[in-house]
């Protein structure tokens, strides 16, 4: 029988064990946020520097077989487990058993740098999340940590990482938690991704780098048919996501099998990709297209702009060129919406806007964080637009991710796709 001095005793334990353990992750979310906010100012700084140096000197994208080659000869000979990148990051998060290599963080960073500097098709967050993540696990070195910790300690550098370079710390929250499994979220570093992702991006705008801003005018009223047009969108950036996820994939299996050296063969994909940008005069689609976004929202594409950046950012990513895909995978999105403008009766603003997270939703398994993404970027008065699209695309993706290493708790679609 519980007397009630002892349940007294049990309650002010159980408070105060709670409040131990929520000031132990505030002070290792702001250590991770200080990490996070710092390594994307760095990368941000960097790949601006590189992309204006690239921009005048065009010729520049003939090194891009030389910057291949150089940078996957340095993965294969000093690499180790930084070479799987993102894949080995998500599959230390669902069963962390090693420290992830230190030398990832400045490896990622180098290598997208001299990417961007030759015109690769590549993003820029795989290098922020590449970054924070192995820097904050450093954390794990000093005291005691168990496995659930470092899951939560993992897990807030991704949001850090994600939040500080987009500069969308409450999607960067949400996507430290939900990018881990998809079909189901544990909010075990709930408390920890908050504080990393907040604090990331308030250090990365306190060290005076900033991100893009958009303006998608005025929003229609919701209704059947405009919502009809959501779905539409959806269920066509779902289908570009998941093209370009097994492209991708496919590509490198077969690159992977045709050409096993790493240095050869991200320079055969340079080769190729600096050939066809200079015989099809595709310099818009070069690095992360940031030019190609603002257009988007700003006046009329190509239909064909996406299917461009789809196939050039495989390319790139396949051949084993470093950054990420996911500022590549907004451009895709901005200009299918864009085009889609032709048939649907909404604003080409508002359709890019969609487009731009749902094509993430889709690639990503991440619908939650996409559509935060949009809401902090676009505002709140397009927020059923993008739920719908977001939703939509995710499940017209089929069972395919951008991210290998990621878990699935619970498939999409009972047959796989």
């Amino acid at each position: 029988m519980v007397t009630p001095s002892g349940l007294v005793e049990r309650t002010v334990t159980s408070v105060a064990n709670s409040v131990i353990d929520a000031v132990r992750w505030v002070a290792v979310g702001a250590i991770v946020a200080l990490l996070a906010g710092t390594g994307s100012a760095s990368v941000l700084a960097l790949l601006d520097l590189a992309t204006g140096i690239r921009e005048a000197h065009p010729w520049l994208v003939w090194a891009m077989p030389f910057a291949g080659a150089s940078t996957g000869w340095a993965y294969a000979r000093f690499g180790g487990r930084a070479t799987q990148g993102n894949t080995a990051i998500l599959a230390e998060v669902s069963d962390p058993t090693e420290r992830l290599p230190l030398r990832m963080a400045p490896m990622v960073l180098v290598g997208t740098a001299i990417a961007h500097l030759t015109g690769a098709s590549v993003g820029r967050e795989g290098t922020a999340v590449q970054m924070a993540v192995p820097l904050a696990d450093g954390l794990s070195r000093f005291g005691r940590w168990n496995k659930a910790d470092r899951r939560v300690l993992l897990s807030a550098a991704i949001a850090g990482g994600f939040a500080s370079v987009f500069g969308t710390p409450l999607a960067g929250m949400v996507f430290g938690l939900e990018v881990r499994r998809v079909g189901s979220i544990r909010y075990d570093a709930l408390l920890a991704c908050l504080i990393a992702a907040f604090g990331g991006d308030a250090v990365t705008d306190a060290w005076g780098v900033h991100h893009m801003t958009f303006v998608i005018g005025e929003v229609p009223g919701l209704g059947v048919w405009p919502a009809v047009g959501a779905a539409a969108t959806g269920i066509a950036s779902g289908l570009v996501a998941m093209s370009f996820v097994r492209l991708t994939h496919g590509l490198a299996r077969r690159a992977t099998a045709v050409v096993p050296s790493a240095p050869l063969r991200a320079a055969i994909g340079g080769v190729t990709v600096a050939v066809v940008i200079a015989v099809a005069g595709l310099d818009r689609h070069l690095g992360l297209s940031l030019a190609l976004i603002d257009e988007a929202f700003h006046g009329l594409v190509s239909p064909w702009d996406f299917a461009i950046k789809l196939v050039l950012t495989a390319m790139c990513v396949a051949t084993g060129f470093r950054g990420g895909e996911v500022t590549p995978i907004f451009a895709m999105g901005a200009t299918l919406g864009n085009s889609l403008s032709a048939v649907l009766p909404l604003p080409a603003p508002l359709l890019a806007a969609m487009g731009f997270v749902a094509t993430f939703a889709g690639a990503s398994n991440a619908p939650l964080a996409s559509i935060v993404v949009g809401i902090e970027l676009f505002g709140a008065s397009s927020a059923p637009y993008l739920a719908i699209a977001c939703i939509v695309a995710y499940l017209s993706s089929g069972n395919t991710g951008m991210y290998p290493g990621q878990m699935v708790d619970q498939p999409k679609h009972e047959r796989a796709s």
